[in-house]
């Protein structure tokens, strides 16, 4: 196992998809260790960390026909498939029957054979885990019972929709506290000892596979959250958090091994708490998409250790793709705000290419769309100027941009700089649709009175300003809608 690095770059790649278009393209179906070097060259641009392979595990069969007798989700998969097929749908990679990795892809040694390429390019491999549920054919139903949080015959009887029997038992079907029972999983029961120690030694198996794993929906483990959705079902909440005492136990084993949470309703900080190197940071991707600069200006004052255990992003299998919900200049303007944070960042397979489909993780395959040859060629500068600068080995500080009383477009702007060894650097993003103006006075009073060069690290433009301009009365800012600039900031030749 090698440490993933501080702040990575992550590529979230639907394996099964991807392995189906590898073989389309090389005339023959292989695993995941007969995929071509080139192929793995296309998801591991420069300034991507980490890869991770999202569905390798077992998925139910028993899941699998629910799904295709469920009407609703039939219509999603015609919906963003309209020829699709009954071999096209493999299940939900969240329906997981056993943590072995899935024949089809090649087994345990296709997946050995995709981590040795990854690392061979210096990048890590990252997996899923699902502590909720499990599928309704999983091992654990008949060998532990007792696993599970469980009913009654009368609650089966007067909720078929909530519970299902199995092997003489009642159990009750997984589900989170807002919505109503998901009908292909069985829930877990997250204050039982032996679910803890269990999930400990599967995470530790799990381990020896990978550098890291992304744990689904992990706020739902927390006491609190658990006890709310459960109650008298799931028996008294023990003193220790779940987290905690799995996670600890994990690393005396696995002591480089990291650890994302799927996390929403504010538990970010929580879950961080409790021994997650990462948690989703699904609000600055709510006020992203739909807010205004002001709104995610106040986001951003939160701590920067705070921070920099966020996962940023734009788009990842759960969200509808960027290219469907912003317009081209819109989506470069935040991508460049999530690639120049503090925090982990999030990319999601077709995002660079201006994919727009959304694909239910049930599918296989999905419909052919034409790449944005421009649109991948911005990410993959964007990510790669980033990486090479060094900026997020720094030091990151929040700048202030000011304006004039008959001029409110500077409320528009955010802006901020890198600090360290690798050099100085500053980002100024117009959220807006509109020119915006601003000054930013760059807090380095070392910058002197000489001329500094600022040069973009994206298109080459270069600008020299006194260091006194600089500090004193800031640096004056005109951007036209949704531009940005990623400047380096330096002394001038001569100066």
């Amino acid at each position: 196992m090698r440490p993933l690095p501080e702040q990575p770059a992550i590529h979230e790649v639907n394996t099964h998809v991807w392995l189906r278009e590898v073989q389309q393209r090389i005339g023959r179906r292989v695993g995941l260790g007969g995929v071509p070097k080139d192929a793995w060259d296309r998801i591991t641009p420069h300034g991507i960390d980490a890869v991770w392979l999202m569905g390798v595990w077992e998925r139910s069969g028993v899941g699998r026909d629910i799904a295709l007798r469920d009407p609703a989700l039939r219509q999603s998969f015609t919906e963003a498939l309209p020829d699709v097929r009954d071999d096209d749908i493999a299940g939900s990679p969240y329906c997981v029957r056993s943590y072995t990795v899935d024949e089809a892809l090649g087994g345990a040694a296709g997946l050995a054979s995709a981590r040795a390429e990854l690392a061979g390019r210096g990048i890590g491999l990252l997996l899923d885990y699902v502590p909720n549920h499990v599928a309704p054919d999983s091992p654990w139903l008949t060998e532990h019972p007792d696993y599970f949080v469980r009913g009654t015959p009368d609650d089966l009887h007067r909720d078929p929709a909530a519970y299902l029997e199995s092997g003489g038992h009642v159990f009750a079907r997984g589900r989170d506290p807002f919505f109503p029972p998901w009908p292909d999983v069985v829930q877990l029961n997250a204050f039982g000892p032996g679910v803890r120690a269990a999930t400990a030694d599967v995470l530790t198996r799990i381990g020896g596979m990978c550098d890291g794993v992304r744990c689904d929906m992990a706020m739902l483990m927390t006491n609190d959250v658990f006890a709310r959705t459960w109650g008298h079902r799931a028996g008294p909440p023990p003193d220790a958090e779940f987290w905690p005492a799995v996670l600890t136990a994990v690393r005396q084993h696995r002591p480089d091994m990291a650890f994302i949470a799927e996390a929403y309703w504010d538990l970010e900080w929580a879950l961080q708490q409790q021994g997650f190197d990462y948690c989703y940071d699904k609000r600055l991707y709510d006020r992203l998409l739909h807010e205004r600069a002001v709104s995610v200006l106040q986001h951003l004052r939160a701590d920067v250790s705070y921070q920099r255990r966020l996962v940023r992003f734009l788009e990842n299998h759960d969200e509808p793709r960027a290219a469907s919900v912003l317009g081209p200049s819109e989506e470069r303007a935040a991508a460049v705000a999530v690639a120049t944070l503090p925090g982990a960042t999030l990319w999601h397979e077709g995002q660079f290419t201006g994919r727009r489909t959304r694909l239910p993780v049930f599918l296989a395959r999905r419909p052919e769309e034409p790449p944005d040859a421009e649109l991948q060629a911005f990410h993959e500068r964007l990510l790669a100027a980033v990486h090479r600068s060094g900026m997020r080995t720094g030091h990151w500080e929040l700048l202030s941009c000011e304006g004039w009383s008959d001029n409110p477009t500077h409320h528009d702007l955010l802006a901020w700089g890198w600090r360290g060894t690798a050099g100085t650097f500053l980002t100024v993003v117009n959220l807006a649709a509109h020119s915006s103006q601003a000054r930013i006075r760059l807090p380095w009073p070392d910058l002197g009175t000489a001329a500094c060069r600022l040069t973009d690290l994206l298109d080459g433009t270069r600008y020299e300003r006194p260091g006194s301009e600089l500090t004193d009365h800031g640096l004056f800012v005109d951007l036209a809608a949704w531009r940005t600039h990623v400047f380096t900031v330096e002394p001038a030749a001569g100066g």
